[in-house]
């Protein structure tokens, strides 16, 4: 059986050796990269041959690759690397890399052509400078086959390891069993789709609702469809911690369940499936205090050295969650973090945030392409991902920002800053509003963050220690900033929003932004690439929204799962004697206090109560707390930290009493769990629209622009709105023992249009009003 292996794969594991080092080296953009390439070629005589395949056999290894240029008239092979700056600041890791890429590249033409010699070029272009550095060697042929075929002996043993536990795995998977005895209603419903979509290499979207067991629901029919479909990595995708402790959680009963356990290793030890959890770098970093290269950090010295025998522990292992990782990462005193990025190409499921496939520079999505992998992809809670993937493609500058790096600035970059505030002020100067989208940069706008972003970079590379924190903030906001200016569409908007009221000398509350409307055009070659994708939560209607603001294909295949719940599990009450809108908010306090202290009276116990804002949720608890002060209460605050919140939380006991004041839509509106007394009823007095103002009616107008003026206001406003009550209102029923209650505080909850978008099972009933105490 043969291991099929990419040339730069088979060099990154077997040629790289010394120092982890990622001091900061500025690279260009994709796009300044083709174009780099394209420029290196227009120079070469028509005997130059671009993007040459060739592959070689080595045993069962069959190693292949696409060489970036191959002159057979002298003969030369060129391997092209662009780059910005100093290319003495290129990490000697990286350069022998690149050298090892063009000598396997050279021993397969030799191979092909039947040549006694080649030269072998690296050849680096500057991007800014338009000059190109060729380091060049020639060698024998024997020479690069002996090159070659070490690479391969280094490579082999692993890849008849690899071989034999793919082996293993799929015989294990074909006979994976359910962990239950049965499924819970609806959950075999789920299952049955999520198989279905992945042996036809769909693309599912599945609403389910909260209490059926979605995590292993999903997990557990890809798990089963990979075998006969021959997928190599599941990827499942969360937007929050509790996601992906509940996908862990789910993998551990599987494992459990079919005989998976090596005690001797860790309780859910998987030898025959290996899973890895990915967290944030802040998380998973031993030394945040120290720079990712061997000279500051004992963790990245000889990290390539020792990361063989750590990666061989970890595959011994099998279950790589983030104390296991970091475990075994230590114990052969190598980075835990970086390790894991070298151990997402050696394992079967990935656990992990939604930004490791879907943002700009993705791990998993990079992996996935480069190695051409077969994926199937599973997106926890995926109503999320709407508003996530607009973060990860916008970009903001802010004049606060610019000027605190300008006030720390070397005396060498003060000219920079004086022309980059030029260009800003004419930027803002002729701005009549306070906020102001438009349809294009500026092109002397663009012109001066390049040039500037030049400078510094270069200033960077020549003085790496003399960056103040301040200034780096800048430098890595302007280039994510010119990133996405390159791939700037009709699908963003470059807006300036000077904040206070404008003034002729600009105000530094001003921010420049390229903010992303719709991400549908950067999520579906994210989509396109998965061999299927199954994106799942308990509030995905209506279908086309999703579709088109996500990018999903039109054959995307719905199913919208039975609930086991009913509605006298459940009463949804609708207080539709009282207006919420921003200027009815003084006159609702009363009447909600009221509303509130009626249902306590009658059934006293954990509640929550969601408001639109926090001004508002402030308000409402005095109004409660002056009219019911025996109630407890307690309020959700801004920038709770994560102890603050399990303190919140905490609260909510069996049996208790009080009511909880939190903001729709926040951090206690969904992804919480409070099943049996923890909690039996909500309050919710807002529709959830998003605020009317500037930037929303941008967001309004450019969704006319891509679907029509009829869908503008609901997707805009309607439908992100209602999935956060809905959201909120699933705190309430989380098994099938579940009892509670739900208002609904709103005239506007009464309209067809907007119970449409509430759950099938959901019965609502009017509220009688209360009359106003004297």
């Amino acid at each position: 059986m043969s291991y099929t292996v990419s040339v730069r794969a088979l060099c990154e594991f077997a040629a790289r050796h010394g120092d982890l080092d990622l001091r900061f080296t500025p690279s260009p953009t994709a796009l300044e990269g083709i174009e780099g390439h394209a420029l290196v070629r227009a120079k070469r005589p028509v005997t130059y041959q671009s993007e040459v395949s060739v592959q070689a056999n080595w045993g069962a290894l069959l190693v292949r690759g696409r060489a970036d240029g191959y002159d057979a008239s002298v003969p030369q092979v060129e391997e092209i690397k662009t780059y910005r700056g100093d290319l003495n600041n290129i990490p000697d890791n990286h350069r022998s890399l690149h050298q090892a890429q063009a000598r396997v590249y050279a021993h397969m033409l030799c191979e092909r052509d039947s040549l006694a010699e080649i030269q072998v070029a690296v050849v680096y272009y500057d991007v800014d400078q338009g000059h190109e550095t060729v380091v060049s060697e020639t060698l024998k042929a024997d020479y690069l086959q002996h090159f070659f075929e070490s690479l391969c002996r280094c490579f082999a043993q692993w890849a008849a390891q690899q071989l034999a536990h793919r082996e293993n795995r799929d015989l294990w998977l074909a006979t994976l069993r359910f962990p239950h005895a049965a499924f819970r209603p609806g959950q075999r419903q789920l299952a049955e789709h999520v198989y279905k979509a992945a042996r036809q290499q769909r693309m599912l979207l599945a609403q389910a609702p909260t209490g059926i067991g979605k995590t292993i629901g999903t997990l557990f029919p890809m798990l089963k469809a990979c075998t006969p479909e021959g997928l190599d990595r599941v990827f499942f995708l969360t937007a929050k911690t509790s996601g992906r402790q509940l996908a862990l959680d789910a993998l551990t009963l599987l494992i459990k369940n079919n005989g998976n356990v090596d005690d001797t290793a860790c309780t859910t030890s998987a030898p025959s499936v290996r899973v890895l959890e990915l967290v944030a770098r802040e998380k998973a970093c031993e030394h945040p205090d120290k720079a990712c290269h061997g000279a500051s950090c004992p963790l990245a010295q000889g990290f390539y050295d020792r990361l063989p025998v750590a990666r061989q522990d970890a595959a011994r292992h099998g279950w790589l969650d983030q104390s296991s990782l970091r475990r075994i990462a230590l114990k052969h005193k190598i980075c835990p973090y970086w390790m894991s990025h070298d151990l997402a190409q050696w394992v079967d499921v990935v656990v992990g945030d939604y930004n490791y496939y879907f943002d700009s520079s993705a791990l998993l999505y990079g992996l996935t392409e480069s190695r051409q992998w077969r994926v199937g992809l599973l997106v926890d809670e995926a109503h999320n991902l709407l508003e996530r993937a607009r973060t990860m493609y916008s970009a903001s500058l802010s004049a606060s920002t610019l000027q605190a790096a300008k006030r720390t600035a070397p005396t060498e970059l003060k000219r920079s800053f004086s022309t980059l505030t030029r260009a800003w002020n004419l930027c803002c100067r002729d701005q009549a509003m306070s906020y102001q989208a438009y349809t294009d940069i500026p092109a002397s706008f663009h012109k001066s963050l390049i040039n500037f972003s030049s400078r510094l970079t270069q200033y960077a590379n020549a003085h790496p220690l003399d960056l103040g924190v301040e200034l780096q903030r800048l430098h890595f906001d302007i280039l994510h900033f010119l990133r996405l200016a390159d791939v700037f569409s009709s699908h963003s908007v470059f807006d300036i929003d000077l904040g206070a009221a404008p003034s002729p000398t600009v105000p530094l509350s001003a921010t420049i932004s390229l903010r992303n409307m719709i991400p549908a055009p950067f999520l579906q070659p994210r989509i396109n690439a998965s061999h299927s994708s199954t994106l799942f939560s308990a509030t995905l209607s209506p279908w086309d929204f999703y579709r088109d603001t996500l990018g999903l294909p039109e054959d995307v295949a719905f199913v919208d799962v039975e609930s086991s719940f009913n509605s006298e599990q459940l009463q949804v009450k609708i207080a539709q004697h009282i207006s919420t809108r921003y200027h009815d908010r003084s006159a609702s306090l009363l009447p909600i206090a009221q509303l509130m202290g009626k249902q306590y009276a009658a059934q006293p116990g954990n509640y929550l109560s969601y408001f639109s804002s926090f001004d508002y949720l402030r308000k409402a608890a005095e109004a409660f707390s002056k009219h019911f002060p025996d109630i407890p209460v307690w309020l959700q605050s801004p920038g709770m930290d994560e102890a603050s919140r399990r303190q919140f939380l905490d609260r909510f006991v069996p049996d208790g009493r009080g009511v909880g004041f939190a903001v729709l839509g926040g951090a206690f509106a969904e992804g919480i769990d409070l099943p049996g007394s923890r909690l039996i009823g909500v309050f919710i007095s807002t529709l959830g629209l998003p605020q009317i103002n500037p930037l929303t009616q941008q967001l309004k107008a450019s969704m006319a622009n891509a679907f029509g003026t009829s869908r503008a206001y609901d997707y805009a406003f309607l439908y992100p709105g209602l999935q956060k009550v809905v959201q909120a209102a699933g705190r309430v029923i989380r098994s099938d023992t579940d009892r509670g209650v739900v208002y609904l505080i709103d005239d506007r909850y009464n309209r067809p249009q907007v119970q449409a978008l509430f759950p099938s099972w959901w019965k609502t009933e009017a509220v009688p009003v209360i009359e106003e105490s004297p």
